[in-house]
């Protein structure tokens, strides 16, 4: 048995004995969330990238969150659980997504051996806790939503992560964030993975570290300002420091949002001269992979008025290498503002323009219902070639029951347009179609 699994049963041990404890079953809170996902992307062909043509898949997927409360005393102890299911709906060899050699799965499902879609996959995952005063141990099963580190819950089920995190509020107004994170669970799979970044990330013989530590704090000035410090270190292949700033205005009738970030990555251990360790990028003639080397900064605008809301950015890469992230090639999400449906826009040299814009109908009487388009255009992307260019559409319709017996029931629609002259890619349309519940069980 692993040494941490052996830890978390001790620990879950524990707990059993105390479960009767007031407070721990008293505030104890299980929810239900259902989510049938459909999702199509076709591939247009040009240049020779060989991957399938067009991927379709549809399933039912099911999260059961149980959150405990904490035992009495100075020292409260509990214990969150995470129970996912995945059952497929439709699906076909063609359409999965026929993963290669440097793949993990298909668009939604695990893969069979044979290349087709698995029937269902499920997984359980659980956190002992610890409390003292305003200061939070958890080890086991995290989802963290952090500027050095992000799950992603972009298909049927969410990513996890495995690893411990503190948290501590002592101090008025601060938060202060540590941890490591030791292996991660994609999207579409049961397994737990190493973590890597791209270009190393090759399923079957790439890269991996189980070593991701980070810190941070979040300091919040006044009740419309927020300062950002974090760092993060993924062994043997990169350092990250970022700073942000978010700051919310009344201007006239609306809010003006201000949005600043900066990230300062660098290569660490095996990264800066093991060629197996290597991130994309771009090094000078045809060398297309090297350590890591970048900076990115970026300032996203927000108005909101009278349920519009108008915004814009503008996003620079520099440095040899591409923007790096924990990203196993399973699908991976990172704090950036042009993190989209399809694409990233951080590749070397990048410099991506967006704007954006978002309707709450609940301006004209139609509460739930909403809409939005962001447009992201990126150039001087550095390439042997040639600087290449992309932009990406994205637009989504959402509604959600505000009220009556079918309360919170979801329905959205997410449709995506990808266009670029980057060697050896595809140009992409997607759609993706998502009906959400939750049942509220304790």
């Amino acid at each position: 048995m692993k040494k941490s699994t052996l830890t978390l049963a001790v620990a879950l041990g524990v707990l059993a004995q105390q479960a009767g404890a007031a407070g721990f079953i008293e505030d104890s809170k299980a929810t239900l969330k259902l989510r049938n996902f459909y999702i199509n992307t076709d591939n247009r062909n040009h240049g020779t990238n060989t991957t399938s043509n067009y991927q379709e898949e549809w399933g039912q997927g099911f999260q059961l969150d149980y959150t405990s409360g904490f035992t009495e005393g100075t020292v409260g102890f509990g214990v969150d659980a995470i129970g996912l299911l995945g059952i497929r709906l439709d699906s076909g060899k063609g359409r999965h997504g026929n993963p290669t050699s440097a793949s993990y799965a298909g668009s939604v499902f695990p893969t069979e051996g044979d290349g087709r879609a698995v029937n269902d996959f499920s997984s359980l995952g659980a956190a002992a806790k610890v409390k003292v005063s305003q200061t939070e141990l958890r080890y086991g099963t995290l989802l963290p939503k952090l500027p050095v580190i992000s799950y992603n819950d972009g298909r049927l089920l969410p990513q996890t992560f495995e690893g411990g995190q503190i948290t501590s509020n002592e101090i008025k107004d601060l938060t202060l964030i540590g941890g490591q994170i030791e292996h991660v669970k994609g999207r579409n799979s049961t397994n737990n993975e190493g973590l890597s970044i791209a270009g190393a990330n090759n399923a079957r013989t790439g890269q991996f570290s189980n070593q991701f530590r980070y810190a941070g704090a979040d300091y919040k000035v006044t009740k419309d300002l927020l300062l950002q410090y974090y760092y993060g270190n993924l062994e043997d292949f990169y350092k990250q420091h970022f700073l942000g700033a978010v700051h919310n205005w009344a201007i006239g009738p609306g809010t003006l949002k201000s949005d600043f970030r900066y990230f300062h990555s660098t290569d660490d251990g095996a990264n800066s001269n093991d060629p197996t360790h290597y991130t994309t990028g771009y090094y000078g003639g045809t060398t297309t992979k090297g350590k890591v080397d970048n900076d990115l900064w970026s300032a996203l605008f927000l108005y909101t008025v009278a349920g519009h809301t108008f915004g814009g950015g503008y996003q620079q890469s520099r440095g040899d290498s591409d923007f790096p992230w924990l990203n196993q090639g399973d699908g991976s999400s990172n704090y950036t503002i042009t993190d989209s449906q399809i694409q990233k826009f951080g590749r070397a040299g990048e410099r991506t323009w967006q704007a954006r814009y978002a309707y709450d109908f609940a301006k004209v009487g139609l509460a739930g219902a909403t809409a939005g388009v962001t447009y992201l255009k990126g150039d001087n992307i550095e390439a042997a070639i040639g600087d290449r260019t992309e932009w990406e559409r994205d637009i989504t319709l959402a509604y959600v029951v505000p009220e009556g017996s079918l309360k919170g029931l979801g329905i959205m629609w997410k449709n995506a347009t990808w266009r670029s002259d980057i060697a050896n890619t595809k140009d992409q349309d997607e759609n993706r179609l998502i009906l959400s519940y939750s049942i509220p069980l304790l």
